[in-house]
């Protein structure tokens, strides 16, 4: 099966159902994405599917393939992800820093369709949990971002 991560086409030996999580950790050596819950809850395993976020933990390889997938370590490429990483870094957001990577990519995600985000709409958009909590640092970056 092919399928085109951070912009390379990959050829990966996995069964169909396998979640993409696992063909990024085990298969591609791609660590930056994290396993959390396993269950599609937590969001440590998001990534960018067609530009939208997905939860990489329950994501078959077959239901994307064809797909440009991006994740934690192409997204700075990205002008939007890189306005988010530098909020992130200047509002010093993570704590231990596990869920940060899929809070990035969903923050990207969010900037990519909504330049300008309304508080309503970053606190929708920003579910991913963060057994930290820190949500005000999370929101104060992702409007940072939307201002750069």
């Amino acid at each position: 099966m092919e399928l085109t991560i951070n912009g390379t086409p990959r050829t990966i030996e996995a069964e169909p159902d396998t979640p993409l999580l696992w063909v990024l950790r085990d298969e591609l050596g791609m660590t930056g994405t994290k396993y959390g819950c396993g269950a599609a809850q937590c969001g440590a395993c998001t990534v960018l599917v067609d530009g939208q976020p997905t939860r990489s933990c329950v994501t078959p390889v077959e239901s994307i393939a064809g797909l440009p997938i991006t994740t934690i370590e192409a997204v700075q490429q990205d002008p939007v992800g890189k306005k988010v990483v530098e909020a992130w870094v200047a509002n010093q957001v993570p704590q231990c820093g596990y869920c940060q990577s899929g809070q990035v990519m969903a923050a990207t995600a969010l900037l990519k369709q909504t330049p300008q985000p309304t508080e309503e709409e970053i606190a929708a958009a920003m579910v991913n949990l963060c057994r930290c909590g820190t949500y005000n640092a999370i929101a104060a970056a992702v409007r940072q971002a939307a201002q750069g």
